[in-house]
């Protein structure tokens, strides 16, 4: 085998960085691009305002800060007119979601289509039913927001109620992680849960914080009635002001050494106790 003179390998090795440069490159633009073929994704002024106009479901909206100018104003109206709630960010957000001339506004477009929570207990009551509700607090993870309502479909819940802002995105990998019940069970978007609790305790629902801030179990709950139960972020549980509304707090029982579940098993779990007590009733 012939040796390679001094010239030939140095040769060699500056094409062969060469692909790996140009490599790293195209990976960084596939990357890049993987937001502007995504069809949810919708961005300038006027788009957004067509979107939102024509009724399509917004999921998140981001807009730069600072900026101001008729059109923008004219967006900012009807966000607020609709009850959309915008994250004002800097430009270089913008820029990483695409490189596209966005205007100052990028949006993404909802998967799936969202109801309010005081049109759904009605018909809920209507129905006959007993009411159960599930409320996640600042649940940001995605494939636990999914594997959550997996659980909530599988569990006969009626509805999940979400914050505006602090909750995971619902989208593919959302979906994909419920295997279809987010297609399914009725997801509710609200603007303040507080005023949603409210709600609920004068429609005759009672609210049951899962808690380790608490002694009784969940089998100390008469779960046959109407309930709502809250379900708090993996960070730090369920916000104080929600847990001083509740009207009962419950933990679930545990004997080994590490101190908590992952909030998507918490959550089937309860949901399965709720299931055998109507079941068995």
């Amino acid at each position: 085998m012939a040796e390679w003179s001094r010239s030939e390998r140095l040769s060699a090795s500056k094409n062969t960085n060469l692909r790996i440069w140009n490599f790293i490159f195209f990976t960084q633009d596939c990357l890049l691009n993987s937001h502007i073929i995504n069809s949810n994704l919708t961005y300038g002024i006027r788009p957004v305002i067509e979107a939102i106009q024509s009724g399509k479901e917004i999921e998140r909206i981001f807009i730069q800060q600072g900026l101001n100018n008729p059109l923008m104003n004219e967006l900012k109206v009807l966000l607020k007119k609709n009850n959309v709630v915008y994250m004002a960010v800097p430009v270089e957000k913008l820029n990483r979601l695409t490189r596209s001339n966005h205007q100052g506004v990028v949006c993404y477009l909802s998967d799936i289509t969202y109801f309010k929570i005081e049109e759904i207990v009605p018909q809920i009551f209507e129905e006959g039913k007993s009411p159960l509700i599930l409320i996640l607090d600042r649940i940001t993870d995605v494939r636990n927001f999914g594997a959550i309502a997996r659980a909530a479909e599988c569990a006969g819940a009626d509805a999940i109620v979400i914050p505006s802002k602090g909750a995971a995105q619902i989208n593919s990998d959302a979906i994909k992680t419920s295997a279809g019940a987010l297609h399914r069970i009725k997801v509710c978007r609200e603007n303040n849960l507080k005023e949603v609790i409210e709600f609920l305790k004068q429609s005759g629902i009672a609210i049951i914080a899962c808690t380790e801030k608490t002694n009784d179990l969940i089998y100390s709950v008469d779960f046959s009635s109407p309930v709502a139960i809250i379900m708090g972020s993996e960070e730090d549980g369920i916000s104080g002001e929600y847990l001083k509304r509740c009207d009962q707090k419950v933990r679930i029982p545990m004997s080994g050494k590490i101190s908590s579940l992952n909030v998507s098993v918490a959550t089937g779990i309860i949901l399965y106790e709720v299931m055998r007590q109507r079941a068995y009733k």
